[in-house]
C-alpha cells in the first residue's frame, strides 16, 4: 500500500485507473468509478479461537490459514476487556468469549454450502487441540450470533480509544505487516520496544495477513510525541528485518509518507516524485502525502499542538472517572459513529439538521476548543458552546452507542450550569425546573389552571411570556396526585415488597398510570409501598431541575431522596419508577451529584423501570392472571434513556407477557419532545421533524384497535399532538389485561 503502484505502469497490463488506487488524492479525483463485484458467500461458520496467551494466537495464524478460512482476525485481551465495559457491546463479549484470554482469533469460514462451512469450524476445533488447545473454540454458526460479534471487532478501533485517561493508543505503527511464520516473533520483540520507552500496545486486526492495527498507549499532551519518534524507528527496523511492510492497508497519509523513502531507496523515491510531477506539477492536490512529506513528529500537525492546556472550570458534576471534565471530552476520537441513520438513538438533532454542529462529535470537538482556549477568553461560555448545546434532547443515546462512551446529555448539565450561574435563570428555566415544588399549588386548583392554559389569548399571552410555541398544548394537572390517595405503608419486613417511586409527571399530571402499575405489581404477587418522604412531601430525583441547569437544588432534592430510602435500600428493597427520565437519573445522575455515598451506589443496583421489574416479575413465574383472550395489538415506541441503558427490550418483554398479545417496536430515535425542548418555540419545528423520521408515520399506520404504548410522558404528548392517537403507559396496557 505505499507509495504509488508503480507496476501499473508496466508495459504489460498498464493501468493508469489503477495507478490512481491508493493516490490518496495525491494524483487525480474520480468523476466516475466503476467496481468489479463479487457475490457474496451464501453461508458463513465462525469459530472462536481462544488462547492464554498472546504469543500462542500469533503464532497459531500461520496453522489455522491453511484451513482455508476467509477471515482470521485478532482480538486482544485490552480489547476485550474494554468492550465488557461497553453497554452495547458487553452482552455479545460475554455470551461469546469464556473465561479471560489473553487473545481471541475470529476466524471465519464462507461458502455456497453450509455444511462445507460447519466442517471448517469443526476442522478449526481440531487444529486447536492438536496445538495444545482443546476445547479452544467457541463455535457460532447462528448468523445472528455472527453478527453481534463482527460488530464487535469492527468497532475494535473506536474500543480501543475508548481508554479513559490521557494516555490513549496511538496510531502511527498500526499498518505494519510481516509475512506469518515471523508473526509471533514480531510482535513479541515490538512489546520489548513498548516495555523500553515504557508503554504498552493494543494489538487487532488481520492476523491472517499478518498486518496487525497494532497502537502504542501515549499521552500526546506530554512527551507521547519523543516516544512516538522512537518506538517508530524501532519499529521500522523490526519490519525490514522480517522483510515486511510498513504501509500494509491504511496507506501513507501524514503520519507514514516519511517512511517510503527508507524502505523503497532513493532511486524508487524519486520515481514517485517523477509520477506526481506529471499529474500535479503545481503540487495542489492533497501536498504532503507520499512525495515531499513533513516529518511524522510535527506537532504542529497533531491534534495537541505545543503549548495546548485544556483549564475547564470547577464542575458541579462528578468527572473523576476521566480524570477530570476535560478528559471526558477529548473522550471523542472524531471516529463520526453519531452521523449514522440506520439504526439507534443517536443523534437525533443532527438526522434532522444534517449539521455538524448538532452533532456529538461537534459538540464535543467545540467543547474541546472551548475549554483550551481555541475559542477566545469567554472558554466554556463561548457562544459557540451556546450553539453547539441549543439543539441537543439529552437523549443519552452517544452515551450508550458512541464507541467512546462520549456522554453529551451529562455534558449539557454541566453547561447548563455554568451558564445559568454567569447568565441567571430565564422564566423559562423557573418554569421547568421547579415544577415539583409548584406542582402540588397546581393541583390544588387544577381546574382554573387547566383552563387557563386553555382559553384563547390568555394561553397565547402565557406561553408567550415563557417561549412556548401556541401550537401545542400543555399537559393538564390532576386535582388529587396518586400519593395523596394512598393509605400509609405499614413498612413490613416482608420479602416481597417493592418501593413504587410516583414521579413528579405520573403522580401530577397522569396519576392513573401509578394505580396501573400498582395493580400490575401486586397481581404479581408483590406488597407494593409507596416512596415517600418524611414529611410526606412526594420525592422528586431533581430530573426537570437538572434540566434547567439547577444542579445545586438537584443535589438537594435527590440526598432528600437518600436519606428518605436509606432503610429500604439497606434492606435490599427494589425501588420502580414508571418515568424513565426519572428512574435512570437513581442510576446515572445521582452518581454524578453524590460521589462516593454507598446509598447511591446502591440505589443505582436497586433502581428498575416498570417494565423491567415486571419482565423479570414474569420470567421468574411470578402468578399473574390474565384476562381470557385479551390478545392485544400493541404498537410500543421506547423512551431514549430506556435505550441508552438497554432495557428497552425489557419493554418489550412486558407486553408480550399478556397470552396471545402481538407487541411491534416502532425502529425510531427520539420522538422529540425531549422534556420542555418540543414545548419551545425554537425548537417546536425541530421537534416534529424528528418525530416525523419514523414514529408519527408509524402511529399513523397502525390499525384503529392498535393499542399504541410509551413508557415517556413526553412522547405520549407527542404522539396525542402529532398523530392524534391516544398513547397508554405500559403500566396501563398490562393492568387492562389482568383478570378482573
Amino acid at each position: 500500500m505505499a507509495g504509488y503502484n508503480l507496476d501499473c505502469l508496466a508495459p504489460e497490463g498498464q493501468n493508469l485507473a489503477k495507478l490512481l488506487v491508493g493516490s490518496e488524492g495525491t494524483l487525480a479525483w474520480f468523476e466516475r468509478i466503476t467496481l468489479e463485484l463479487a457475490e457474496l458467500p451464501k453461508h458463513k461458520g465462525l469459530g472462536v479461537a481462544h488462547f492464554p496467551r498472546f504469543y500462542d494466537a500469533m503464532d497459531a495464524a500461520q496453522h489455522i490459514v491453511k484451513l482455508g478460512p476467509c477471515a482470521v482476525e485478532l482480538v486482544d485481551r485490552t480489547m476485550i476487556e474494554l468492550s465488557r465495559a461497553i453497554p452495547a457491546f458487553a452482552p455479545t463479549i460475554n455470551a461469546f468469549v469464556r473465561g479471560k484470554p489473553d487473545a481471541i482469533l475470529l476466524v471465519e469460514f464462507a461458502g455456497a454450502d453450509r455444511d462445507e462451512q460447519v466442517r471448517g469450524v469443526k476442522r478449526l476445533a481440531e487444529l486447536m487441540a492438536d496445538l495444545g488447545f482443546p476445547g479452544g473454540v467457541v463455535e457460532l454458526l447462528d448468523p445472528a450470533e455472527q453478527k453481534a460479534l463482527w460488530e464487535v471487532r469492527k468497532a475494535g478501533l473506536n474500543i480501543m480509544m475508548s481508554m479513559k485517561g490521557d494516555g490513549k493508543p496511538v496510531s502511527f505503527i498500526e499498518d505494519c505487516a510481516v509475512p506469518l511464520e515471523h508473526l509471533a516473533e514480531y510482535t513479541a520483540n515490538l512489546t520489548e520496544v513498548f516495555r523500553k520507552h515504557g508503554t504498552e500496545g493494543t494489538w487487532y486486526a488481520h492476523a491472517s495477513v499478518g498486518c496487525l492495527h497494532v497502537r502504542p498507549i501515549l499521552n500526546m499532551k506530554g512527551d507521547g510525541t519523543i516516544r512516538m519518534r522512537a518506538i517508530a524507528e524501532e519499529a521500522a527496523d523490526l519490519v525490514r528485518r522480517y522483510k515486511g511492510a510498513y504501509s500494509g492497508e491504511h496507506g501513507d497519509g501524514l503520519v507514514r509518507s516519511e517512511w517510503i523513502a527508507p524502505f523503497f531507496g532513493p532511486r524508487l523515491t524519486a520515481a514517485l516524485s517523477e509520477i506526481k510531477g506529471w499529474f500535479d506539477p503545481k503540487g495542489l492536490m492533497n501536498p504532503g502525502k507520499i512525495v515531499d512529506p513533513p516529518r511524522q513528529d510535527d506537532r504542529s500537525l497533531l491534534r495537541y499542538a505545543p503549548g495546548y492546556r485544556a483549564a475547564a472550570p470547577a464542575t458541579a458534576l462528578d468527572w473523576s472517572a476521566w480524570g477530570g471534565f476535560a478528559g471526558a471530552v477529548e473522550m471523542c476520537n472524531n471516529n463520526g459513529h453519531c452521523r449514522k441513520f440506520d439504526a439507534g438513538t443517536m443523534c437525533p438533532s443532527y438526522r434532522v439538521t444534517r449539521d455538524e454542529t448538532h452533532l456529538t462529535r461537534g459538540r464535543a470537538n467545540t467543547l474541546r476548543l472551548a475549554i483550551s482556549g481555541q475559542l477566545g477568553p469567554a472558554g466554556f461560555g463561548s457562544p459557540a458552546v451556546a450553539e453547539a448545546f441549543s439543539l441537543c434532547v439529552s437523549c443519552k443515546g452517544c452515551r450508550r452507542e458512541c464507541p467512546t462512551g462520549v456522554d453529551m446529555a451529562r455534558m449539557k448539565i454541566e453547561y447548563l450550569h455554568h451558564d445559568r450561574a454567569a447568565h441567571g435563570h430565564s422564566l423559562r428555566d423557573r418554569l421547568v425546573g421547579q415544577l415539583p415544588a409548584y406542582a402540588p399549588w397546581a393541583s390544588r386548583f387544577a381546574p382554573l389552571v387547566n383552563a387557563a392554559q386553555k382559553l384563547p389569548g390568555l394561553s397565547h399571552a402565557l406561553r408567550a411570556a415563557v417561549g412556548f410555541d401556541h401550537r401545542r398544548g400543555m399537559p393538564s394537572f390532576a386535582s388529587t396526585s396518586w400519593l395523596a390517595a394512598q393509605p400509609p405503608s405499614r413498612g413490613g419486613e416482608g420479602g416481597r415488597q417493592v418501593l413504587l417511586f410516583a414521579d413528579t409527571f405520573n403522580n401530577w399530571f397522569e396519576p392513573g398510570n401509578l394505580a396501573a402499575a400498582r395493580r400490575v405489581l401486586e397481581a404479581a404477587g408483590y406488597e407494593v409501598v409507596p416512596a415517600r418522604g418524611a414529611d410526606r412531601r412526594p420525592l422528586c430525583c431533581g430530573r426537570t431541575y437538572l434540566s434547567a441547569g439547577m444542579v445545586d437544588r438537584a443535589r438537594q432534592e435527590s440526598g432528600r431522596m437518600l436519606e428518605a430510602l436509606a432503610p429500604w435500600i439497606e434492606r435490599g428493597v427494589p425501588v420502580v419508577g414508571l418515568e424513565p427520565s426519572c428512574l435512570y437519573s437513581l442510576r446515572d445522575e445521582f452518581l454524578a451529584m453524590h460521589p462516593g455515598d454507598a446509598r447511591a451506589r446502591a440505589l443505582a443496583e436497586l433502581a428498575f423501570t416498570f417494565e423491567t421489574f415486571v419482565a423479570r416479575a414474569v420470567r421468574e413465574g411470578a402468578p399473574i392472571r390474565w384476562k381470557a383472550g385479551a390478545a392485544p395489538e400493541i404498537l410500543v415506541h421506547g423512551h431514549c434513556h430506556q435505550k441508552a441503558f438497554g432495557t428497552f427490550d425489557d419493554t418489550v418483554a412486558a407486553l408480550r407477557a399478556i397470552p396471545g398479545a402481538k407487541v411491534t417496536p416502532v425502529e425510531s430515535s427520539c420522538c422529540g419532545m425531549a422534556g420542555a425542548f418540543g414545548y419551545e418555540k425554537a425548537h417546536y419545528d425541530l421537534s416534529i421533524a424528528m418525530a416525523e423520521a419514523s414514529l408519527l408515520p408509524a402511529v399513523r399506520a397502525a390499525s384503529p384497535a392498535t393499542v399504541v404504548v410509551a413508557p415517556g410522558t413526553s412522547c405520549r404528548h407527542q404522539i396525542a399532538h402529532g398523530a392524534s392517537r391516544e398513547a397508554v403507559h405500559p403500566a396501563v396496557a398490562l393492568a387492562a389485561a389482568l383478570e378482573p
